[in-house]
């Protein structure tokens, strides 16, 4: 994460180790969760649909085609319990006229390519002759709706195992590939084109509903449209936190943020308001030093109830989400139940997590209005 001065200024960075070096870390822990994701054996399968899904006024087009279609590929994983998962690639062109103009966008390119993978809860039944993968569980359907937002230079498919364990929890998950702030988006990686990334977001929502209203798009019928989450990592949790409190970008359609390691963000402009914010939960580790804790406690401070904080001791920026172990089963669980609580009106788990602290790294998870802020704390950028 950088720190953002307002729009036409140029950012400088927080307080942190080089970019080089915390992207080489970035890149031997996403190989590692990658090659954990692979070893839980996802099979490459034939492609649910080619069907167009537009949205109203939008345009959605395969890569490298000129015409208005979806790209689709699916995999699938059988688990037990409680709902297999399939995963789709779906690929939208947003108009460039939606974003703002950043110094490192391709000349004359007219779109931004957001590649969108989708996990789905999936039927028990097998697919067509069994080689195919299983259909999505429509009849358990509709399904609360998560969007995630990556860490900068991180790919989304590096938080596989986090968005896996939502979707076989009963949530439709989509991640985007932001341009030019992935390791494997389309275009050269420059932090400054965050600035694009709420109009993205809201866009790839827009997309994803018109989808789920398409009777030919593989998503047909899946998507709960009044029940819908954002989460994101590090400047991933920036972009989610302005789509959900800053007037910049709020989205009313918005009914849950979760914020791993995230901060208020001052180059978006507008301002954070906590009068008609969705509930909040902050995760934030003692130990990381790229979003220091203060920027996560005075995100937390000013939002209204409901809204919980869960600190997870000796924990850095990238490990409590990136890394088998029990800190993320420690996320895993808590983002579940928190999503359980707001998206699906079943309390219970977070209120028993909240009161037994039953969490498997030593996490604490609070609701208290305030918490403390060591003196002479503050967060670079916020």
């Amino acid at each position: 994460m950088t720190t953002r001065t307002p729009r036409g200024k140029e950012p400088q960075p927080r307080s942190r180790a080089t970019p080089a070096t915390y992207r080489a870390r970035r890149l031997a822990v996403g190989a590692v969760v990658l090659a954990v994701v692979a070893s839980l054996g996802f099979l490459t399968a034939q492609a649910l649909s080619g069907a167009s899904s537009t949205p109203p006024g939008r345009t959605v087009a395969a890569v490298g085609t000129s015409k208005t279609a979806v790209s689709s590929t699916t995999t699938a994983l059988r688990l037990s319990a409680p709902y297999p998962v399939g995963r789709l690639l779906l690929t939208f062109d947003e108009p460039s006229s939606a974003s703002i103009s950043t110094s490192d966008a391709p000349a004359g390119h007219p779109s931004r390519v957001l590649r969108t993978w989708v996990r789905y809860p999936a039927s028990a039944s097998l697919g067509v002759g069994g080689g195919s993968p299983r259909p999505p569980a429509r009849g358990s359907g509709p399904f609360p709706l998560i969007v995630f937002s990556q860490g900068f230079d991180i790919p989304a498919e590096s938080y596989g195992v986090l968005m896996h364990a939502w979707a076989r929890a009963g949530y439709v998950v989509a991640a985007p590939t932001y341009p030019h702030t992935s390791l494997d988006g389309p275009g050269p990686v420059n932090e400054k084109d965050i600035v694009n990334h709420p109009a993205d977001l809201r866009f790839v929502i827009s997309a994803l509903l018109a989808a789920s209203n398409d009777r030919s798009n593989p998503l047909h019928g899946l998507i709960d449209q009044r029940h819908i989450a954002v989460v994101g990592h590090s400047d991933g949790g920036d972009v989610s936190f302005a789509l959900a409190a800053n007037t910049c970008c709020k989205d009313p359609r918005v009914k849950a943020v979760v914020v791993l390691s995230g901060a208020k963000l001052s180059s978006f402009g507008g301002r954070y308001v906590t009068a008609g914010s969705p509930p909040l939960l902050v995760v934030q580790g003692t130990a990381d030093t790229v979003n220091p804790q203060a920027c996560s406690i005075m995100l937390y401070d000013p939002a209204h109830a409901p809204k919980f904080y869960l600190e997870i001791p000796a924990a850095e920026h990238e490990p409590p989400y990136l890394s088998p172990g029990p800190m993320r089963r420690g996320v895993e669980a808590t983002t579940t139940a928190f999503l359980d609580a707001y998206l699906k009106g079943a309390p219970k788990r977070l209120r028993a997590l909240k009161a037994t602290g039953n969490l498997p790294a030593g996490e604490t998870l609070t609701s208290r209005p305030h918490l403390p802020l060591t003196a002479g704390s503050y967060c670079p950028g916020a």
